[in-house]
């Protein structure tokens, strides 16, 4: 972990997703997430890596295109074994939207395990705000 504070390398993984959302690149938002991975959310249920991609990859260049997903960081609990628990306040803003309308404002609990120094999302769910 080094001398980085653990809630900046948290963060960081937030910073990466919000970045690869603007660009909008499916592959690097994956890889904040581990193979397996499982997202939930309102009439979503992805399972792994290859299904999120594919569905975000889609969402970028259809009804996601040009927007972004600003997650401001609620609470972080470190449980043992290199395991986080996260919740966020994240928002799908889109083109012309100063702030995202309250449908697209949600509540997310991230699980997040550590790898090789870094953190990697294992299952988020989202509900919303």
């Amino acid at each position: 972990m080094g001398s980085e504070h653990p809630d900046k390398s948290v963060q960081a993984v937030f910073k990466a997703m919000s970045e690869a959302w603007a660009a909008p690149d499916a592959t690097e938002f994956v890889a904040c997430y581990t193979d397996d991975a499982t997202v939930i959310g309102p009439g979503i249920y992805l399972r792994g890596r290859e299904d999120i991609s594919r569905s975000m990859a889609a969402a970028f260049a259809g009804p996601l295109k040009d927007s972004s997903r600003p997650h401001s960081v609620q609470a972080v609990r470190f449980l043992p074994g290199g395991t986080a628990i996260v919740v966020t306040r994240s928002a799908t803003i889109l083109p012309g939207e100063a702030v995202a309308s309250p449908d697209r404002q949600h509540l997310v609990t991230w699980l997040l395990t550590r790898h090789d120094g870094g953190w990697l999302v294992e299952a988020n769910h989202m509900c919303q705000a």
